[in-house]
């Protein structure tokens, strides 16, 4: 068995900003676990699959996206999962959320993979820059540096990406085209 989970990824130079500010959060609050998977959105949160069947899991991904238009995403400034993680703020548009959900869906009925905490809480794009390692003491600090800080990005997805947990971080594994 192997730990997967699927998500949108931003264009490199979106990535690289985002790195950059993990990278303050791990030289200056003591925050490094941010950095072990490349700046994402998760659309199916982290889940077991059998390492012979992943086959199946990427075909059946295939088959969702070849069916999908490409999402527009809009990153806009901070928020935070207080008391311990800070991340730059999605825009839930309709077309995100439906995706979100639609896959959420597709991955229940055709695959039997289900998040139970997602009955238990709604869908919350972001993209985590700071993660649970971040110290109350340093969440406090730090969100005072960023609640206030701006920053936008628009971008257009075009794929969803699963990605793989290599025992010590998430790595890319498949990337799925989109319609358009």
């Amino acid at each position: 068995m192997s730990r997967f989970f699927v998500a949108l990824l931003p264009p490199q130079h979106i990535q690289d900003c985002a790195n950059e500010i993990k990278q303050h959060f791990a030289d200056r609050y003591a925050s490094s676990g941010a950095q072990k998977s490349p700046p994402h959105i998760t659309l199916q949160p982290p889940f077991e699959w059998a390492d012979s069947n992943v086959s199946l899991l990427e075909d059946s991904l295939k088959k969702f996206a070849s069916r999908r238009e490409s999402v527009p995403v809009t990153l806009h400034n901070f928020a935070a999962f207080a008391p311990r993680v800070i991340y730059i703020d999605v825009v839930q548009t309709p077309e995100l959320m439906d995706l979100q959900a639609d896959l959420m869906a597709y991955v229940e009925s055709n695959l039997g993979i289900v998040d139970k905490n997602s009955q238990s809480r709604s869908f919350t794009p972001h993209m985590t820059v700071a993660f649970r390692d971040l110290t109350k003491q340093n969440f406090k600090i730090a969100w005072t540096e960023f609640e206030k800080r701006e920053l936008h990005f628009e971008f257009k997805c075009d794929r969803l990406t699963l990605l793989l947990h290599d025992g010590k971080r998430w790595n890319v594994k498949t990337e799925f085209s989109f319609v358009s």
